[in-house]
């Protein structure tokens, strides 16, 4: 690995545990209001308090969050894109440059691939194109892969889920974003087709927050290397103490009792 993107990753992983928090920003695009995330500033200042390593939005968005006061965050920029009001959602084409990202001072870049669906193959090919920029330029990588598709009845199929590790692996990914399993056996099993760090999507709004800490909490029994959850984590009622929560789990090996009465519930 090149020195250049050694760096950066550690701006994002905890080089003494290898774990990560990042919190994904990027729903405006795909679903327009967002609530959470209509004060940039404040979100991105709430999850930095809480003690996220990273945040990760298009590049518009960066001028919207960035802030010149309180702790540092590490800034992960995306370039996929699709909206929900298009005949074909899960169609992610590129709407950013590595180079835009280097301009923007991002730490890393991501792309999102939906395998199985009609236009697979075009993701796939903008995720090798976007793989050999970041190698030229040092830059690391994060892939979203995910199972949406006519051949797929299940997105969380573990099988289906370890082959969207693997596809991330193989493509050049320094960081992989899947959907966790549902359980810590099965989704060892997808972990290990990995030879890097697996962070966990955080899916549909969860009502409960010891749901969201206990996935966290089994994730990484299992193997992971951290989360990226998005609405779980801005749309929370307390932001910072649910980030604090999710440090401790992550970065102190504490139990989901002793971070619920971080968070206070």
């Amino acid at each position: 690995m090149y020195l250049g993107k050694k760096i950066r990753l550690e701006r994002i992983i905890k080089r003494n545990n290898g774990r990560t928090i990042i919190v994904p920003m990027d729903h405006g695009v795909s679903m327009g209001r967002v609530e959470g995330l209509i004060d940039m500033r404040e979100t991105v200042s709430d999850l930095a308090e809480g003690g996220a390593d990273a945040v990760l939005m298009h590049k518009g968005l960066v001028r919207c969050g960035y802030r010149s006061r309180g702790k540092d965050v590490g800034l992960i920029m995306h370039l996929s894109a699709s909206t929900d009001l298009s005949p074909s959602p899960n169609h992610k084409i590129l709407v950013g440059t590595v180079e835009e990202a280097i301009r923007h001072g991002a730490d890393a870049v991501s792309v999102h691939v939906n395998i199985g669906d009609e236009h697979e193959v075009d993701m796939l090919e903008a995720m090798g194109k976007v793989a050999g920029a970041c190698d030229d330029w040092g830059m690391p990588l994060l892939a979203m892969v995910y199972a949406r598709g006519p051949k797929i009845p299940n997105s969380y199929d573990p099988k289906v889920i370890a082959h969207c590790a693997r596809v991330g692996v193989e493509l050049g990914a320094d960081i992989v974003k899947i959907a966790y399993t549902g359980d810590t056996e099965s989704f060892a099993r997808a972990v290990e087709t990995s030879c890097v760090p697996v962070v966990i999507a955080g899916g549909q709004r969860m009502d409960s927050t010891r749901d969201v800490l206990q996935m966290v909490y089994d994730s990484l029994q299992a193997g992971g290397s951290g989360i990226s959850i998005g609405r779980n984590v801005f749309q929370h009622a307390n932001r910072p103490a649910l980030v604090r929560a999710l440090r401790a789990i992550v970065h102190e090996d504490a139990t989901v009792e002793q971070a619920m009465t971080i968070v206070g519930e």
